[in-house]
């Protein structure tokens, strides 16, 4: 599938996974046994859905080639990105803080095209 996925979190749950060297996922992702995860084309629906005007949020790209990620249906029969297991932050390429327009709109950097 895609080579790289990205991971919306807050920075300081980001920031203890910095100082473990491994991310468990958010509480969403404990509950569901899983870390999800959204592709490029993904991530802006994702942010309106589920993170609207939240500040202090992180963009973490991730290189999926080194991970057993299983792709599967979720939102609007779209396959979505889910880790079952821990991330490794080796894995990780890029983390980016995610900020909001005036319009209270997350702004994206530019990501990988898969």
């Amino acid at each position: 599938m895609q080579r790289f996925i990205y991971k919306i979190c807050a920075r300081p749950l980001w920031e203890e996974a910095e100082k473990t060297g491994v991310f468990n996922g958010a509480e969403i992702d404990l509950t569901d046994g899983y870390i999800h995860f959204s592709t490029d084309q993904q991530v802006a629906r994702t942010l309106s859905l589920h993170f609207t005007s939240q500040t202090d949020l992180l963009l973490i790209e991730v290189d999926a080639s080194t991970l057993d990620i299983r792709w599967e249906t979720s939102r609007g029969g779209q396959l979505f990105p889910h880790l079952y297991d821990s991330l490794p932050l080796s894995a990780v390429s890029a983390v980016w803080p995610l900020a909001l327009d005036e319009d209270k709109i997350h702004i994206l950097p530019p990501l990988r095209q898969n």
